[in-house]
């Protein structure tokens, strides 16, 4: 069906940039049907590996990840669309600046398959799927290696369509601990590829 390959599709739009010139997202066709490359972290029992979102059920691990060869945020491969994926080379939760965490918003039901358009492509529900109906107010929590909690209340739920993506606005820094969760959002393009993302900013509670 079309929608469903166009949804597969899409699910890799969450491949967002952070340089300062973001360059074309890679082809969505194999773009995560790979494994990322995870980072090896220093200090581990400060970097995050749970996150969990009351309001929407979600309770993940979380990987720690980079950027791959295109200078893209690096996502979980589709094999673990369940987990959601944390830019190593940036803030860790509880450290001033924006703590980034991508997860998809839907991925196909049998990883590593190739899409048809005859009505039998499946597409599932991934972590983030319900990430955009989460509000101002809500709370986010993360787990540390050691055990620590912390809690952040949502500041704002964005969409912003990929084209015009506000790289500085949402990776920008700022002075105290925050989150960026992202994922796909919008509608689907003529391509088949979610044509915008949502970015949900969420800051530590005292």
């Amino acid at each position: 069906m079309l929608l469903a390959v166009a949804l597969l599709g899409a699910a890799t739009a969450v491949l967002l940039h952070l340089t300062a010139a973001p360059p074309a997202p890679p082809p969505a066709s194999a773009a995560r049907a790979r494994e990322p490359r995870l980072v090896h972290v220093t200090d581990p029992p400060s970097a995050p590996v749970r996150l969990r979102i009351p309001a929407l059920g979600v309770v993940a691990a979380v990987q720690p990840l980079a950027l791959d060869p295109a200078g893209t945020l690096d996502a979980p491969s589709f094999r673990h669309a369940m987990k959601v994926g944390w830019y190593a080379a940036g803030p860790r939760p509880g450290e001033p600046g924006p703590a980034v965490l991508v997860g998809h918003r839907d991925a196909p039901a049998n990883p590593g398959t190739v899409p048809v358009r005859n009505g039998r492509d499946v597409i599932k529900n991934a972590v983030f799927a319900k990430l955009g109906r989460l509000r101002v107010g809500d709370t986010v929590e993360t787990e540390s290696g050691d055990g620590t909690r912390r809690s952040f209340r949502v500041t704002a739920v964005d969409t912003y369509p990929t084209k015009r993506f506000p790289t500085g606005r949402v990776y920008g820094p700022v002075p105290d601990p925050q989150l960026r969760l992202i994922t796909c959002g919008g509608v689907i393009d003529a391509q088949g590829h979610w044509d915008s993302n949502v970015v949900v900013s969420a800051a530590a509670t005292p």
